[in-house]
């Protein structure tokens, strides 16, 4: 078993891995995954920004952000959870099961997430315990794969054109789930640079349709030739 699944708190471990699917169809589970999958995306994006710019110290600011976008996306957090063997531990409620949901990218990145946070908690909320665990996973990541060039996030691209323009604020993104199955869920957001409304996106999970929104945003800009 993968060090990342050793828990002192089973109980913990448990809730990291019920969906909510599951805790639907089962009234005696009290709690799901969702706000360790949010406690969790931060403590990845803190890790993989700390794990570049000491891994890396030539580095430029542009390359970092690609590289930790690559790091922390669906896709790779997906590959991660299979790595340590979340895919068949998943709770997932029976009709994601019949779906295929062990196999869903969505899933699976949102359960790795949920198990980095509890794994954080559980071992007193020492980061030194699981910085290591977290780092290996990484390491396992190819330079072809990290480093993709032609792969600019969105969402930093316009970040940084509005800085770079005098606005005292970044981009403003608003998400919401507008529809979909659980395992194929469809989200709809739109960003807003201070009042203004500048783009929209769909996509599978609220990150997704953030990019989504912020291409669209970029696109107009283009257009409008100010980029």
């Amino acid at each position: 078993m993968h060090k990342l699944l050793i828990f002192n708190d089973e109980k913990l471990l448990r809730q990291a891995l019920t969906h909510r699917s599951y805790a639907h169809e089962h009234p005696d589970e009290t709690s799901d995954n969702e706000r360790l999958e949010f406690f969790g995306d931060a403590i990845l994006t803190f890790i993989s920004g700390e794990y570049l710019y000491q891994r890396y110290p030539e580095m430029g600011e542009d390359e970092m952000t690609r590289r930790r976008a690559a790091l922390v996306d669906e896709k790779q957090l997906s590959k991660f959870a299979t790595e340590v063997g979340l895919d068949f531990r998943m709770r997932l409620g029976e009709g994601l099961i019949r779906a295929g949901g062990y196999h869903s990218p969505n899933l699976l990145s949102s359960t790795f997430e949920a198990v980095v946070g509890a794994y954080y908690l559980d071992k007193g909320s020492n980061i030194e315990l699981i910085r290591p665990l977290i780092h290996e996973l990484f390491d396992s990541v190819s330079q072809e794969t990290n480093i993709n060039r032609s792969t600019v996030d969105p969402k930093n691209k316009l970040q940084t054109f509005v800085q770079a323009n005098g606005a005292t604020t970044p981009p403003k993104y608003i998400t919401d789930k507008k529809g979909g199955a659980d395992h194929t869920p469809e989200f709809i957001s739109k960003v807003y640079i201070g009042e203004k409304f500048c783009g929209e996106g769909k996509g599978r999970s609220k990150k997704d349709a953030e990019k989504q929104a912020a291409e669209s945003a970029l696109a107009k800009l283009k257009k409008s030739s100010l980029i």
